[in-house]
């Protein structure tokens, strides 16, 4: 086989694996995710998130150029000027004794000139920059808490969908047994129709409720489709990747009632701590501004090499003079317009503005507990309520059940009986997820989520 051939088939070698390469990568996978799992998931993938940590990133890169102003600044500079055309000075007449008022012209220096300098320039006081060098540790900690922040906010809704979405699984295995129990009514009813014991109205009535069920089922369906959907958003996870929630939800879990414990710090709260640092921030620039009415003091220095030249020959033959300095420079501020006073004063606004909303969001969360633990004991007792309804709704169909079986009930009896039964599981799941999600939002409210 020649070069050619073997060229065409490593080309379609390399054609073949970078197909097989795309397919890999656009293969969906799957997650199996507890609620703690799905969390962390979120934490490491949801945009606001990720944008939060950014936040951070940013904020120590600032933190570097306010270092960078504290320390020694160098700088280095050359360059060689062609004089075209040499200045002309004009001397007075009288030094080469001439009349008094003229003006002998005369050209100094050389045609090319060379100069090389290394400048420092150290700062050694500046208020302004001495209060920003304590406050970094403090800005990137605000940052930080802000990241704290987002993602409670996002753990609060990952609870609610995750719960949601785990009870919808209950919700199914529920209108599939209602589904089976009325497939069974119906074959029933449909024997007792042939051996005349049922009228044909019987028979309709059943397969009336057996397609409402079943219609109900797919609207199910779509809607736990959606859930996944958003819950998949939420936590920055591709559409195409599989979510299978493997934590599981009842009443017994919901139950543990903590509503009585009042034992909770409004530092607790990440809103709280991210506040309070913003006032921390706050005084920090009260006192970069006071600090601006303080001298600062700065130390230069430089060290230079010039040559000068008649001809282009700049490192060849001839000297090179050296020029080197070093000084003390003071900046006094004496009067700017009132410009501080009013930073200052602005500053000080502001920090009373912290102030307010730190006192404010403690009354929000005091108001957050109390009205979470009354929604919290308020959707428990309902919760019971309702599973009590539903036990003793499956009792009275099984019971009307056997009576339509051995033709002293009505079909009437019957219809109703499997109606109150949906709505009473109905409106169990419903208080059952009422439950849990005053549970989240308790432990929310409480900072203990």
């Amino acid at each position: 086989m020649n070069n050619r051939g073997l060229t065409r088939i490593a080309s379609l070698v390399l054609v073949l694996m970078t197909g097989i390469s795309l397919v890999d990568a656009q293969t969906p996978t799957k997650h199996a995710f507890t609620i703690q799992q799905a969390v962390e998931y979120a934490a490491k993938n949801n945009v606001q998130v990720k944008n939060a940590l950014l936040n951070i990133q940013s904020q120590q890169q600032t933190n570097r150029e306010i270092t960078a102003s504290a320390l020694p600044n160098i700088t280095g500079s050359a360059g060689i000027t062609d004089y075209i055309k040499i200045p002309t000075s004009l001397l007075p007449g009288e030094i080469f004794g001439q009349p008094a008022g003229t003006y002998i012209p005369v050209q100094f220096g050389t045609k090319y000139n060379s100069t090389a300098t290394i400048q420092l320039q150290q700062l050694l006081f500046d208020g302004q920059v001495f209060i920003a060098l304590q406050a970094r540790a403090t800005s990137i900690e605000f940052q930080t808490k802000n990241k704290e922040v987002t993602e409670e906010i996002i753990k609060t809704n990952i609870h609610k969908i995750y719960y949601q979405l785990v009870l919808s699984k209950t919700q199914l295995e529920l209108l599939d047994a209602n589904i089976a129990r009325l497939e069974k009514l119906k074959h029933d009813a449909g024997e007792l129709y042939k051996n005349g014991f049922a009228e044909k109205l019987d028979l309709d009535k059943i397969s009336v409720q057996l397609s409402n069920l079943q219609t109900e089922k797919t609207k199910a369906l779509n809607s736990i489709s959606i859930g996944y959907l958003g819950l998949k958003t939420l936590m920055g996870m591709p559409v195409r990747d599989t979510l299978v929630l493997t934590d599981k939800i009842s009443d017994e879990q919901v139950k543990e009632d903590f509503s009585n414990d009042t034992a909770y710090q409004y530092t607790d709260r990440k809103e709280f701590q991210y506040l309070s640092l913003g006032k921390k921030l706050n005084e920090f620039n009260i006192k970069r501004y006071q600090l601006s009415y303080i001298p600062t003091l700065s130390l230069t220095g430089a060290y230079s090499k010039n040559a000068q030249r008649n001809k282009f020959d700049i490192f060849g033959k001839g000297d090179w003079f050296t020029t080197s300095y070093v000084g003390l420079n003071l900046s006094v501020p004496i009067f700017d317009g009132f410009a501080r006073s009013a930073r200052i004063k602005r500053s000080r606004i502001e920090l009373k503005q912290t102030e307010n909303q730190l006192e404010n969001l403690k009354l929000t969360i005091d108001s957050e507990v109390e009205q979470a633990k009354i929604n919290f004991k308020s959707a428990l007792a309902t919760m019971i309520t309702q599973k009590k309804n539903m036990e003793l709704a499956e009792e009275v169909y099984n019971q009307t059940k056997k009576k339509f079986e051995v033709g002293t009930g009505s079909n009437t009896e019957i219809t109703a009986a499997q109606t109150d039964l949906v709505t009473a599981q109905t409106n169990y799941i419903s208080s059952l997820y009422s439950a849990i999600i005053a549970k989240v939002d308790y432990q929310k409210a409480t900072g203990k989520l």
